[in-house]
Formats: structure tokens, sequence, C-alpha cells
């Protein structure tokens, strides 16, 4: 028995690693040195440059930065956005004196817009990009090239097989390759062995999947630069139009025209309402349905539909959301000339979210006194659907639903500050230049039922609860980036189902004439990491051969290893089965034995080196 030197492992080394190579297109990292008594050049700026840009480009960078992404994402959705709620921020601003400057400065208002958050964002979109082009490039020349060689020593791949045929060894080879090819493998001759191929969805998909996170990251860049989103409230009978004058709020992305609102528009015909009235679930809602008509276009033909919650309209590549609803007291204000000066609902704010105990003004600014003179009129108070009746100890509402509507209503009058030029609330009354109606030194406020009419004193006029309507608020949304992010998110799931399920091999089958004229037909495997089906699939494939190549009679299926071997040359026969052996991987607990010498086991990592 003799020994390998170590230029012959080095060599051999070498040649399993040549058939390990291209199988997968990451960036090889570079081998550290040893520095120690090395005295290295210092790094230029073009020097830097490059490093800077190879980390840049790292996968490890880019799953970090990623990280960073989704953790800077979290304070937008625990603090009060300017962009989505301003209100809520200002109440932020009065109710933490000390942390909203800390957060003015952080940007934690305006996450998504804040430079930070810009950074790695642009930051990973440069990353991906920098990762995916040249690992494209060498997937696509992959693509065009042919699988390697056989090494000279296939026993030193995870996966191997071998056995004895009467067959030549070309008609061998040929059969191999006709049957490779039929299993969807790309084949070809090389010398004496046949080399095959299988898997480049695998990278494919991994390519898949990065260039889908661009696709996403694109996605929402377009739909945060060309997007518009605005709320209105309808009341049942009333409608709205597709103008920036109809919209209660409106906001839009930094490209967005607003010339460039489709026409069309829709009218609330009434709004359905249904909750559990018995049980531990009473008050939940069953059903909100806004029944709509619409139109699209000047001339548009009007249309029936419906707008339920989580199922929304779409008009013109724009999507219509119901998001809440409440009630809109219908009153008549009669002023002292007996004039009716006012008509109509007023919707009022819920409060009370469960049973819809809701507040509001009635605002009335061109009444007369009876002698003519000016006399602004205001009016605030709330309303209730279900009162629970002077026994219940309550004014609050009971049920959410219309079962016994009461408005209760306190009168004002004098300046109520609209023609000041000042932007006000509708749903407030500004108090400061407005007097208290009393009678009897006691403040005039009344609770009405549908019909019934407060007076107010000194003949100054009247309010009427005349009865209820509905009220619903709509979110009409353009976000033209939905449907790129969608297919993002698919081609996302895709390529990385592709990159784990499908696993890149190659295959050798090598046949050459043994000493005593018999081929010898070697089968191995190398994957691109350890896997147990490798074995498994190259066992089938020997099958498969075995038509083609059957086990010489009275051969051994495996050459004996404690038997010194000539290279290509099989073991002694002896009686075996009639078909090839499965093969046993390469690994610490079975290696397996070269049949070429009689040197000492494979090394089992050379495999994974490969």
């Amino acid at each position: 028995m003799t020994t390998k030197t170590d230029a012959a492992r080095d060599a051999d080394d070498a040649d399993v690693g040549a058939a390990g190579s291209q199988l997968s297109t990451a960036p090889e990292e570079p081998e550290e040195e040893a520095s120690e008594g090395i005295s290295l050049p210092s790094l230029g700026p073009i020097g830097w440059a490059r490093w800077f840009w190879r980390q840049l480009t790292s996968m490890r960078v880019a799953l970090i930065l990623l990280f960073l992404l989704s953790l800077g994402a979290i304070p937008g959705s625990l603090v009060p956005q300017t962009s989505i709620d301003p209100t809520k921020v200002e109440q932020f601003r009065t109710d933490h004196t000390t942390l909203a400057p800390i957060y003015d400065k952080l940007g934690l208002f305006h996450v998504y817009s804040s430079v930070w958050f810009s950074a790695i964002y642009l930051l990973l979109f440069i990353s991906l990009i920098g990762c995916i082009v040249p690992r494209t490039w060498q997937f696509v020349g992959q693509l065009r090239s042919r699988p390697p060689g056989a090494p000279r020593r296939l026993t030193r791949l995870p996966a191997y097989t071998t056995w004895r045929t009467d067959r030549a060894p070309e008609d061998v080879l040929g059969a191999a390759q006709r049957m490779l090819k039929k299993r969807r493998f790309r084949a070809h001759t090389v010398g004496d062995a046949v080399a095959a191929e299988k898997g480049y969805l695998r990278e494919a998909g991994n390519l898949v999947f990065h260039i889908s996170l661009i696709v996403i990251l694109v996605a929402v860049a377009v739909g945060s630069l060309w997007k518009s989103e605005g709320g209105k409230l309808i009341t049942e009978g009333d409608g709205f139009a597709n103008s920036l004058t109809q919209y209660d709020n409106f906001k839009s992305g930094a490209f967005y025209d607003t010339d460039d609102l489709e026409p069309f528009g829709f009218s609330l015909k009434s709004f359905d309402a249904s909750y559990e009235r018995t049980g531990p679930q009473k008050g939940t809602p069953r059903e909100f349905r806004a029944n709509i008509s619409y139109f699209q276009g000047a001339d548009g033909q009007e249309h029936q539909g419906k707008i339920e919650v989580n199922h929304p309209l779409e008009i013109a590549d724009s999507k219509i959301f119901l998001l809440s609803h409440g009630y809109a007291p219908v009153v008549e204000v009669t002023d002292g000339r007996g004039k009716k000066v006012y008509s109509g609902a007023v919707p009022f704010l819920p409060q009370d979210m469960q049973n819809y105990t809701s507040t509001g003004v009635v605002k009335v600014p061109n009444a007369l006194t009876p002698d003519g003179k000016r006399n602004q009129l205001g009016f605030s108070g709330f309303f209730v659907p279900t009162y629970g009746g002077k026994g219940s100890g309550s004014m609050f509402s009971t049920f959410p639903a219309l079962d016994n509507p009461r408005l209760t209503l306190t009168a004002y009058h004098g300046d109520l500050g609209v023609d000041s030029g000042l932007p006000q609330s509708v749903y407030q009354l500004e108090k400061k230049n407005l007097k208290q109606y009393k009678q009897d030194g006691r403040a005039v406020a009344q609770m009405m039922q549908p019909g019934e009419t407060m007076k107010l004193p000194g003949g100054d006029g009247s309010i009427k609860f005349v009865g209820v309507k509905q009220w619903a608020t709509f979110q009409v949304s353009h976000q033209p980036g939905n449907g790129l992010a969608l297919i993002g998110a698919i081609a996302v799931l895709l390529g990385l189902a592709g990159s784990l399920f499908i696993q890149r091999r190659r295959v050798w089958v090598r046949a050459v004439p043994g000493a005593d004229g018999v081929t010898v037909v070697e089968m191995a495997g190398l994957g691109r990491s350890e896997s147990a089906r490798l074995p498994e699939e190259l066992a089938d494939l020997a099958e498969a051969l075995g038509p083609d190549a059957p086990q010489a009679a009275g051969t051994a299926a495996d050459p004996d290893p404690d038997a010194p071997q000539a290279a290509g040359a099989a073991a002694d026969p002896a009686p075996a089965p009639a078909a090839p052996k499965k093969p046993t991987p390469t690994g610490p607990e079975n290696a397996a034995k070269p049949t070429g010498s009689a040197d000492d086991p494979a090394d089992p990592s050379e495999g994974a080196r490969a």
C-alpha cells in the first residue's frame, strides 16, 4: 500500500473543487491572509471606495439594512404621524411636552419621510442592485456554459456508486446521456464520462427573490410619490364629486397633480346598519352597508352599488372605502321674525363608539331678532340613538340603533365668528363672543324627541327636532403602486420557494474498460449543499441506467474496499445482486474508499468544500 504525497492530495482537492465550481452565484469571500510580520500597504481613496462598495453590496449588509428598515418602521406605527392625523400629533405635543421636542428632532412624527429612514431605504435599494447585477450576469454565463468534466476520482464526491457491465463503454455513455436528458438534465460527453447538471431554477429563484425585493421598494416609492387620498362625510341623500374642493381632507404625494383627478362621483342613497340585540355580544355591529349610486366621466351613466367594510368600490383606478358612520339629527330653525333660516341634517360625531352617544353643534349665522337686528344663533348638545328613560339614571345611549332617539341642545346667541376669515371646525362652537340664553336665571336647554320644538326666550325664534338621518365617512384612495407591490410579493414567495426547495446538483457517469475487459461504470453526484435526497436521486438514476448497462454476471456490485486496485479497475468477481447497489454519502459515518487506489479514505468534508 502506498501513501499519497501532499502534491497529489492537493491536485485531487483542486480537481474536486473544479467539479463543484459555479454551483452558486454567491460572491466568494476573499480569504484573509496572515498578516503577522507582514507590512500591508495602506488603502488610498480608490481602495477605500472599492472596499466600501464591496461591503455595501454584500448580502450580509443587505440583510442588516432590511432589518433596520423594519425596525425603523416601528415608530411609524406607534407614534402619531403628521401625514395621517395632524390632530393627534398636536394632541401628543400638548400631552407630552418633554418627549415632543425630542421626537421632532428625531423625525418620529414623519418617520417615512425623515432623513434617516430615507437613507436606509436608498442604501438598501443600492445594496440590492449592486448585489444582484453581477450575480445575474454570472448566472447568465452559467446558463450558456456546459457542466464541467468529471473529476479524476469520483469516489471523493458525497454520493457514489459503481458496478461492472458487459456493455461497451460507448454504449453505456450514450445510454447515460439519453437517460439524463430525458430527466431534464443538461448533459454532454467529456472524455470517458458524461457530465450533467440540473436545478438551475434554484439560482433563478434566488435572483427572483432579490429582484422582487427591489420591485417592492420601487412600488412603495411610486405609491408614496404619486398617491392621493381624501376623506368625505356624506349624509343620506347627499353626494360627492371627485374635485379638490369637495374633500373634507386631502393629501397627495410629491409628484401627484391634482389636475389629474378622475371625473366621477357618487351619492349615498341609504345606510343599513344592524347590531346584535341579545347575549354577551349585545350591541356588536353585524352589518354596515352604504347603498350608493355612482357615475364615471362627465356624461357617465348612473349605476347602483354598495360599499361595505373591507369591500371597497373601485372607480377609475381609485378605491372608495367605508370608514365609519353616525347619526345626523334633522332640525329646522326659525328666527325672531318667524322666517325659517335653517333646515337640514347636522352630523353629530360619536363619542362612544359602542352605543353612539354623539356631540355636535348647529350654527345659524343669518338669523334676526323680532325687530330685524342681526342675531346669530348657535346650539350645542348631544344626541343619543337609544335613550334609556328617566329611570335609567343616565343620559347616555344604551344601544347603537335608533330605538328611542333624543336630542339635547343648549342655545347661544351673539357672534359665531364665521365672518372673521379664520377657519373653524364645523363640529365645535366658538363661545368667545356668544352669550348663553337664560330664563329665570337658568340656562335654556331642552331634551327633545322627534317632532318637538324648543322656543328661545324673548321671541328670538325656535328650533325643531324633525328626525334623524345617518351619515357615513368614505375614503377615496388612489394608490398606483399597489398592483406592482402585489406582483413583487408573489414573486418573493415564488423565488423563496424555488431557492429553498430546488437543489442544484451535478452528476457524472464514467464508463471505462477494466483490466479484464469488463466495463467499469462509475456514477457520482455533487450538490450545492449536503442533502439526503442526492444519494436517493443517484440511486434512481443508477436503476434507470440498469437496463442499458446491466451488471455483469458473477460480479460484485461494489469493489472490495480492503483490496488494492488499479486505477479504474473493479473488485474481484463475487456473487452480487443483479442491479447496482444504492449509493451512500461519503460522510464521517460511512466514508467510501476509492476504487482506483489503496490510499486512505477520502476526507468527508471535501464535498462540502467543493
